[in-house]
């Protein structure tokens, strides 16, 4: 067998996990969708089965199928024809177009599973807080105990503990900062906020400290941008309170995957 025919294999065996992981992360989106809806009412995300919010009726197994179902469906429920919300189909969708993309910034790693838990949590966490302003405990703090454990076997196969002792530091540093920050001005962050910035510092400087500077920052550069653009706008004054959960997210996920090339590029220009 030729070199080539290896890297074909090669090659062939890496599309497969990333299609994998993506179909994994359509039937964990699918789950999400659960969790959004019934987390912030404080219902089950175990019973009772999913059911149609306009007729009752249970959704069966062949109606519940990740985004294809209601494409076939045309966006309604087969028993009464109420409409489902698109919103059903763009969270598994994301999701599993998050899962890929976590794949190809990790790899076939242990950590991996650690990053696709944080992607799974922080997409939950986004959506409840745009809908109800809100990071219920209830996901945020068994985050504390799961991501280090995670990565703590990450650690033991690798045999290097110097990334679980930086992904430490950088959860109390940065839970620390964002303490600082809402006791200075409790107006415009959450203890919420607080709880979620421990659990982004560990995922963050897990991967280096650029990652976690650039990511805490991104947070503030994007939800400053946003917020004064809604004020331009006239669709926001001052003090108008705006969920920065979001916009944490959204900064982690920069930091996870360009934070360290980006930090790279600012030390180098310092230079």
């Amino acid at each position: 067998m030729e070199l080539n025919d290896f890297l074909v294999d090669d090659e062939f065996l890496r599309t497969f996990a990333i299609v994998a992981i993506g179909g994994l992360g359509l039937l964990v989106g699918s789950f999400l969708n659960v969790v959004i809806w019934r987390v912030p009412r404080g219902e089950s995300i175990v019973s009772p089965p999913s059911a149609c919010p306009g007729c009752a009726d249970t959704i069966q197994a062949r109606d519940n199928v990740p985004v294809l179902s209601w494409v076939l469906l045309r966006g309604r429920c087969r028993a009464c024809r109420a409409p489902i919300s698109m919103r059903y189909p763009l969270v598994e969708a994301g999701t599993g177009v998050m899962f890929a993309l976590v794949y190809l910034r990790v790899g076939p790693s242990v950590e991996v599973v650690a990053y696709l838990y944080l992607a799974a949590i922080g997409i939950a966490l986004l959506l409840i807080d745009l809908d109800v302003k809100r990071l219920p405990n209830v996901i945020v703090l068994p985050a504390y105990l799961v991501l280090p454990v995670l990565l703590a076997v990450a650690s033991a196969v690798d045999g290097d503990w110097s990334a679980m002792l930086r992904a430490a530091m950088g959860g109390m540093l940065l839970y620390a900062f964002y303490f600082g920050a809402m006791v200075a001005y409790p107006g415009g962050m959450g203890f919420g906020d607080v709880k979620l910035a421990g659990v982004l510092g560990i995922g963050l400087a897990w991967m280096g400290w650029g990652a976690l500077v650039v990511g805490a920052f991104g947070a503030f550069l994007l939800g400053g941008i946003f917020s004064i653009g809604l004020v331009l706008s006239k669709r926001a004054h001052r003090k108008t309170g705006i969920p920065f959960g979001p916009w944490m997210l959204a900064g982690a996920a920069i930091g996870i995957g360009w934070g360290e090339g980006i930090w790279g590029a600012y030390l180098s220009l310092m230079q």
